[in-house]
């Protein structure tokens, strides 16, 4: 979509759409409320800081909606096609790294009781198994604000790419 039309829906249609970035009904509304926007740029920049912070609930709602990285979102919905984009760079050919990485997101999953997040876009297997090797020596404040942080980034990126797809 353009960003004028995404100007012009309703304050619902808009919604509905930006819950496919983040699935925060308070985030996608404030987002929506915003507009109009004069550049895309000022969406995303709109989407870093809307709602801000987010509720625990909000964090485990947005991130329940996230595969782990290195396996690949399963259906049609848009969420699940932007997921797929976003680890496009992961290759998953290196059995020694897909091994690690499947590794570490149990290792992650049992600490911090939820998966590993990252920003993905433009990230190798190995940046990314570094990233999760490095975090899980974090404590859980730590990590859940780490979380919260990659969830904004990556609502705001999928909400660019969203804007000029």
């Amino acid at each position: 979509m353009t960003l004028d039309e995404f100007n012009r829906w309703s304050p619902d249609e808009a919604r509905d759409a930006l819950l496919a970035c983040a699935h925060v009904d308070r985030w996608a509304e404030e987002v929506a409320a915003g507009r109009p926007y004069a550049t895309v740029e000022d969406a995303a920049e709109a989407a870093l800081t809307a709602a801000d912070p987010w509720t625990d609930d909000e964090v485990d709602s947005a991130l329940a909606r996230h595969p782990r990285i290195g396996e690949r979102a399963e259906g049609e919905a848009a969420d699940a096609s932007m997921s797929r984009s976003e680890q496009a760079g992961v290759d998953t050919s290196d059995d020694d790294v897909t091994r690690r990485l499947a590794e570490g997101n149990r290792a992650y999953e049992q600490r911090f009781g939820h998966v590993f997040l990252v920003r993905a876009a433009g990230r190798s297997a190995e940046e990314i198994l570094e990233q999760l090797t490095e975090r899980l020596g974090n404590d859980a404040e730590t990590e859940r604000a780490n979380a919260a942080r990659n969830l904004r980034e990556i609502a705001a990126l999928r909400l660019k790419g969203m804007l000029t797809a």
